[in-house]
């Protein structure tokens, strides 16, 4: 209930000034209200994962951020749980603004939840494209931007169990704010994301995008993805 009361309020674009509200026990800091969600929010009663709820959950963080909700936000959000179930830990929202596979540009923005994790994943080299080259800004929150190279990953850092029971393949991190740009090190890297307790919303540019070369460590977000 806590949390279908919170994005209610952000949905609808509620002023919290001062807390003055009914539901003042939600607010914190800042007149903002909580992002957080319990994993149960997202699937009914038979486990069933609720696209339509995971895309509350994110406009909710845009609003929570003051990033702008365009008219066709909703229906163009792509949100996925990668079949595990456990969305809150491990999903992703996305929003394709190009993907020229002539002229090979690509922009795209992510959003994650806070402590939602990006799963770790690879881009193959598609037929009659080139292999994906891609960095990323973030724009609001922060997020751990994890890929090849010593190992330095924070405390704060916790993978969850529901990703390889706890574990990556690679575990050099660079912590990244609102302006800062992080581009990956080569094509063909692994790397993942992290949000933090903000969440975060990150631009991702690169020179193309092919869902067919997108390959993850972990086999059933893998087969998930690829509708095996």
């Amino acid at each position: 209930m806590r949390n279908l009361m919170t994005v209610a309020l952000l949905l609808g674009g509620l002023a919290l000034a001062g807390c003055a509200c009914p539901m003042a026990r939600l607010c914190h800091g800042g007149g903002k209200v909580s992002i957080e969600f319990d994993n149960s929010y997202f699937y009914d009663s038979a486990g069933k994962f609720q696209e339509e709820k995971a895309k509350d959950a994110y406009i909710a963080l845009m609003r929570y951020h003051g990033y702008p909700v365009y008219k066709d936000m909703r229906e163009k959000l792509w949100v996925s749980d990668y079949g595990i179930g456990q969305f809150a830990k491990l999903g992703l929202g996305a929003r394709m603004w190009a993907n020229n596979e002539k002229d090979h540009y690509m922009l795209m923005d992510i959003y994650l939840l806070p402590g939602q994790m990006l799963p770790e994943h690879w881009h193959e080299k598609p037929e009659a494209l080139p292999q994906k080259v891609e960095g990323w800004l973030v724009r609001y929150g922060l997020s751990h931007i994890v890929g090849e190279g010593e190992p330095n990953l924070g405390p704060e850092v916790v993978v969850p169990k529901c990703h390889m029971n706890g574990t990556t393949t690679t575990k050099h991190e660079v912590v990244a704010g609102p302006g800062d740009f992080v581009p990956l090190n080569r094509p063909g890297a692994r790397h993942w994301q992290l949000a933090g307790p903000q969440g975060a919303i990150i631009t991702e540019v690169a020179n193309v995008h092919a869902n067919s070369a997108v390959r993850h460590s972990d086999q059933t977000v893998n087969d998930n993805f690829l509708g095996k």
